[in-house]
């Protein structure tokens, strides 16, 4: 896909400030880190995602001689500044947490230690990247998990919030657990299966049903799927359907491969067009439903008994309608002089907001004898850990404390970019999704429901909690 010119794709504060350090000669090499408050939905986790479109953007970030020209025609930027754009190279180093880990609130999703200019420069992308695709990523893992194994496709590039939103949206929405899309494109680009057939307008298009179910089978014998819901499912939709099935794929030895329901009572419906299926010969033939699906409304229908073999789930899904904002933050944590790191902490009135202070990492401890997660920690870069037993505590409750043992421990972060180079190589789609399917299933079902899930422990080790209430009382 054609790299599209996102460079000016920022707050404008980032530029009066990466200009700012410029004239004033700040050559501070500062970290930023990326992380989230708090889980969309009241959920209880959230699937990180959208670390290969950022590994993208700061591989092709340049200004050209139109952004260049722009910025000085504001009338505010130093021309030494513009000359330092125009040679733009990102210098620094980044951390991150791989696509399709689940992560908790407060801990360091990416971490960016570059040059106070260049840092400055990258916090709208990287957020605009990374709350997307881990909203939808996150939305799309509570679907999959309300459906019980009932094969989810995402249908929703129609209703997506442009462009974008619909291919990195699908592209998320596999990481979180969906078997395929309807965005062609998302899935020439990633090499994901394409779903979809026809819809009602097909249908309105001929004299009659009969004839539009005839002509589409005569056309696509193989893995043919009828939409019966356009004038009447029952009377209308599945007879005219199995007429077709009858007369045109019978003879040639094939079945059907499915009917679609996109309106109506489905738990009703599907239940009886599973009893005419397979009265008529169909047992095989499956059921697709859709129509503003979300995980309440397939746990209800499942709850009710529904026939269903596949669910397609657009609108809810792909602008995660009932919680549309990831509220992920870009915060200082430190600035390095002379090779000396000082912390940096945001205070607030709103304790939610106060930040945790310096150059960090998170370590996620696993019980030897289950490999469930047991805990995160998040702590001091260059902190060890004891191999026989490690304390955790509640930042805001100290006397909460429990005693992890035969545990092993693993740092989430992993090194993406050294000295501007990268030096990760980004996985397949494919991959990723498998293992956000095998790292979800080390997280306890407790934490995973859909309502009232139990809150996972991430804590602070001792070591980031005194420096961080130092700073607080100081």
């Amino acid at each position: 896909m054609k790299h599209e010119n996102l460079e000016l794709l920022a707050d404008f504060y980032e530029f009066t400030m990466s200009n700012g350090y410029f004239v004033k000669n700040n050559n501070d090499i500062a970290y930023f880190d990326i992380f989230f408050r708090k889980v969309p939905d009241k959920g209880g986790y959230v699937i990180v995602c959208g670390l290969e479109q950022v590994i993208d953007f700061i591989q092709n970030l340049k200004f050209d001689e139109e952004d260049i020209s722009y910025l000085r025609n504001q009338g505010i930027f130093s021309e030494e500044y513009l000359e330092y754009l125009k040679n733009f190279k990102f210098t620094g180093d980044i951390w991150a947490i791989p696509e399709g880990t689940v992560v908790f609130p407060n801990e360091p999703l990416l971490t960016v230690k570059a040059p106070i200019v260049e840092a400055q420069l990258l916090e709208t992308m990287l957020l605009t990247i990374i709350n997307h695709q881990s909203l939808i990523a996150t939305k799309t893992s509570r679907i999959v998990r309300a459906a019980k194994g009932i094969p989810v496709m995402e249908f929703g590039a129609r209703r997506a919030h442009g462009t974008s939103a619909a291919i990195y949206g699908a592209r998320a929405a596999i990481i979180g657990g969906a078997c395929g899309t309807s965005c062609t494109l998302t899935a020439q680009k990633f090499n994901v299966p394409a779903s979809g057939t026809m819809a009602h307008s097909w249908i309105q298009s001929f004299e009659n049903e009969y004839e539009a179910f005839k002509a589409y089978a005569e056309i696509y014998p193989n893995g043919c799927t009828f939409l019966i819901d356009t004038y009447n499912t029952l009377d209308s939709g599945l007879p005219n359907a199995i007429k077709v099935f009858n007369e045109v794929l019978k003879p040639k030895g094939i079945r059907p491969a499915a009917v679609r329901i996109d309106s109506g009572d489905l738990a009703y419906l599907s239940k009886k067009v599973r009893k005419i299926l397979d009265d008529s010969g169909y047992p095989d033939c499956k059921i697709c439903v859709t129509n503003s699906l979300d995980e309440y409304l397939i746990t209800s229908l499942l709850e009710q008994k529904a026939k269903v073999d596949s669910f397609g789930v657009g609108e809810n899904l792909i602008t995660s309608k009932s919680d549309p904002v990831f509220g992920g933050v870009y915060k200082l944590a430190a600035l390095e002089k002379d090779g000396k790191i000082i912390p940096k902490i945001k205070i607030s009135e709103n304790t939610d907001k106060i930040t945790n202070p310096s150059f960090k990492k998170v370590c996620r401890f696993y019980s030897k004898d289950t490999n469930f997660a047991l805990a995160d920690v998040i702590m001091l870069k260059d902190e060890k850990i004891k191999e026989d037993d490690y304390e955790i505590f509640d930042e805001h409750n100290t006397w909460k404390r429990k005693k992890l043992v035969n545990y092993y421990v693993k740092e989430l972060q992993e090194k993406i970019f050294e000295n501007g180079k990268l030096i990760y190589k980004s996985p397949s789609l494919s991959e990723i999704a498998l293992y956000s399917k095998k790292d979800l299933g080390t997280i306890w079902e407790e934490v995973k429901r859909l309502n009232n899930p139990q809150k996972y422990y991430v804590d602070l080790s001792r070591n980031l909690y005194d420096l961080k209430n130092n700073m607080l009382n100081r």
